[in-house]
């Protein structure tokens, strides 16, 4: 019999694809949940997927992993998709594909079958992801070429089959969780007039409980890596729920956008990033005071494209790895500390300092100093304007003139 790895998550999307494989081809199913942070959705999931159908369920701990190699590299180049989404789907995929691919070469596997529908990226990013990791690898879409049409049929196909699943007709919603985000698709969100309810949220408190009086967060960073929070040092994973933890119970880091999708369409998502919120605005305030002009607006190029590919599915695509080196080199002094104030669902700059800071008081300051010649400016701003001198005089010249054949 063929041996099929699944992408399982014990949602009903997954849940129906294992009967539905075994109705199709002539196989086993080795279901894999690859756990990025989903929490109480692995509750169960084992035996789950085994009533299922499935022969045997790995449940594969990579949350430390996703932190490290995903999220403070996405991180350190400022990547945000169109101005809003930190992307926490986007570079979970790839580490789930990774895992998939693992898997599937330890149980001698022919094909990787996951649950992305045909109009969304995670089908993208799953398998141009698998593709780069082992190129000869079968890849079954259900969505693609089944007969269900719908999430409804999909629930009809389940009690059919007595596969157990908790979505009904009248409360189909598409999240995905992980430890750096949660996001909300479907249902009412699908018409952009309609204002999201704050009911949703999971993550984040409503504004209208949050706490009253404002409270300060002080990150620490080595080299663009955050370490510690409020001047105790964490693993990289505690540091993410501790800011969860704080940015969630202030009300930070929803996002209702929507974006471009890869295949074409726009959707429209709300999204839940509390602590990723936090890391992003101090490693951002500590970049001004370490980073050059030429090279932070450089870097803002790099972190739009880098948002691009990760967004994409392209997370082990040259261009990545070539923008990886260059991230990295750009991180060697963003060493230091920042203040953040939260208050209401707002992060509010508070203070920052980096032993390699290029802000010097002597210079920028509005009083006396014995630094700065204010009459160098003279020399400078004649030279800077000469362009636009000369074009000026060149205007005024053949003002009213024909020009000559």
């Amino acid at each position: 019999m063929e041996k099929i790895v699944l992408a399982y998550s014990g949602g009903l999307d997954t849940s129906v694809i294992i009967p539905w494989l075994k109705d199709n081809y002539e196989c086993e199913i080795i279901a894999v949940c690859v756990d990025v942070g989903q929490g109480e959705e692995l509750t169960g999931l084992k035996e789950k997927g085994i009533n299922s159908g499935a022969s045997k369920v790995y449940i594969i701990d990579a949350k430390e992993e996703l932190v490290k190699e995903y999220i403070y590299p996405t991180m350190k180049a400022g990547a945000i998709y169109e101005n809003e989404y930190l992307l926490g789907t986007s570079f979970a995929r790839p580490l789930i594909a990774k895992k998939l691919v693992e898997v599937a070469h330890k149980e001698g596997a022919t094909a990787i079958a996951h649950g992305a529908t045909g109009k969304g990226n995670d089908q993208v990013r799953f398998e141009v992801s698998i593709k780069a990791l082992d190129p000869n690898m079968k890849i079954i879409a259900p969505w693609r070429i089944w007969e269900l049409k719908s999430r409804e049929d999909e629930i009809d196909y389940a009690v059919k089959k007595g596969v157990k699943v908790t979505a009904t007709k009248d409360k189909i919603y598409s999240m995905d969780r992980n430890i750096w985000h949660l996001s909300h698709e479907g249902g009412d969100l699908e018409d952009p007039w309609n204002e999201h309810n704050p009911d949703m949220y999971e993550m984040t408190a409503k504004l209208d409980e949050t706490p009253d009086e404002p409270e300060y967060v002080i990150l620490e960073f080595e080299r663009g890596v955050p370490v510690s929070v409020n001047g105790k040092k964490y693993s990289p994973l505690g540091l993410i729920e501790k800011l969860n933890e704080i940015g969630g119970r202030h009300g930070v880091g929803i996002v209702d956008v929507v974006e471009n999708r890869l295949v074409g369409m726009k959707s429209r998502g709300v999204y839940e990033t509390p602590g990723g919120t936090l890391l992003y605005k101090a490693h951002e305030a500590l970049e001004h005071l370490c980073l050059d002009k030429d090279t932070y607006h450089f870097k803002g190029y790099v972190a739009q494209k880098y948002a691009e590919l990760v967004y994409n599915g392209l997370w082990f695509s040259p261009l990545k790895k070539a923008l990886d080196a260059f991230v990295d080199k750009t991180q060697e002094n963003v060493t230091g500390m920042v203040k953040l104030k939260l208050y209401k669902g707002n992060v509010i700059m508070a203070g920052s300092y980096s032993p390699y800071s290029l802000y010097d008081k002597d210079y920028a300051t509005f009083g006396e100093d014995e630094v700065y010649n204010q009459r160098d400016a003279d020399g400078f701003i004649n030279l800077f304007g000469l362009p636009l001198k000369i074009g000026a005089m060149v205007e005024k010249k053949n003002a009213g003139k024909e020009l000559a054949v």
